[in-house]
């Protein structure tokens, strides 16, 4: 039976008032949990510090001390000339192995494949030793220089750290070229371009997007692996906090002046790739707002 039309089955449903409900925040317990203990942990780590046997004034003392800031100058100089080389490397093995030829396809997988197998700080202790194999260097007849004046500490170092960065960024690289569509390149080809016109002028340009920010990464870690070089006696800013602290017995305080001085460095180059990965992504950010 149909009920009638204003019956009880046809009245509209009385809907509550959304303003007389209360909205609560949600609790996030778990953040005040993980916020309490990070705090409780950092009071821990100041306290013991504050309390510790620690001669602050030392560290005050030797925070520009002329030898700390003569290896700290040694230490840009070296991240920059190695990540100068390596970068160099990287881009020019990177092509090699995308080569349809052979001969440089195989020749710069086995060098990005011993580079990459072999520890950094062997690799800085071989070059630093090369002339128990090669006493001199040159060419015979011509012109030959004992091995032991050309492989100073520094120049074992730029080959020890630019070499071994080669063989990463080349992959960095592989993977940017890699990342710009293939129809730039055939579009190039199509109006007579050689092919290392369109990798300079099509294809790397495109490619920086993708490259930049893993390789200021590295750069930021060239800065900090250049501490290795202490081995073969590099006068970093490790070295000479420890050539100080040999001799006046003050370890940790020498440790800190150090500490303080990679963080200062790290902190500003990030600033820098923070602003230069902005540059480079502006087509793309661009791109993304118009679609």
């Amino acid at each position: 039976m149909t009920p009638a039309a204003g019956s009880e089955a046809y009245r509209t449903p009385v809907r509550p008032d959304p303003t007389a409900f209360t909205i609560m925040p949600r609790r996030h317990y778990g953040r005040w949990l993980a916020t309490a203990l990070i705090l409780l942990a950092i009071g821990g780590i100041v306290r013991a510090f504050a309390l510790g046997q620690i001669e602050w004034s030392v560290v005050g003392q030797f925070l520009t001390a002329p030898a700390i800031l003569f290896g700290l100058v040694n230490t840009i100089i070296m991240a920059i000339a190695a990540m100068a080389l390596g970068i160099t490397l990287g881009v020019l093995f990177a092509v090699m192995v995308m080569s349809p030829n052979p001969v440089l396809h195989y020749s710069a997988k086995g060098y990005i494949w011993f580079f990459r197998g072999t520890p950094l700080i062997l690799q800085l202790l071989l070059w630093f030793n090369l002339a128990l194999v090669f006493p001199t260097l040159g060419i015979p007849g011509l012109f030959e220089f004992r091995t032991v004046d050309v492989i100073t500490p520094f120049m074992a170092t730029l080959l020890g750290l630019g070499i071994n960065q080669g063989a990463y960024t080349a992959e960095v690289v592989r993977a940017g070229i890699l990342s710009v569509d293939q129809g730039q390149t055939e579009a190039a080809q199509s109006i007579g371009m050689a092919r290392p016109t369109i990798m300079r002028r099509i294809v790397l340009p495109q490619a920086m997007r993708v490259i930049i920010p893993p390789v200021g990464n590295e750069f930021i870690s060239m800065v900090k692996l250049t501490s290795l070089a202490s081995v073969i006696q590099f006068s970093e800013i490790l070295r000479n906090a420890q050539t100080i602290y040999f001799a006046n017995g003050r370890v940790i305080e020498l440790l800190i002046v150090a500490a303080i001085w990679y963080i200062a460095v790290v902190s500003v180059m990030s600033f820098g790739q923070h602003f230069l990965e902005r540059r480079f992504s502006r087509g793309q950010a661009n791109r993304g707002r118009g679609q």
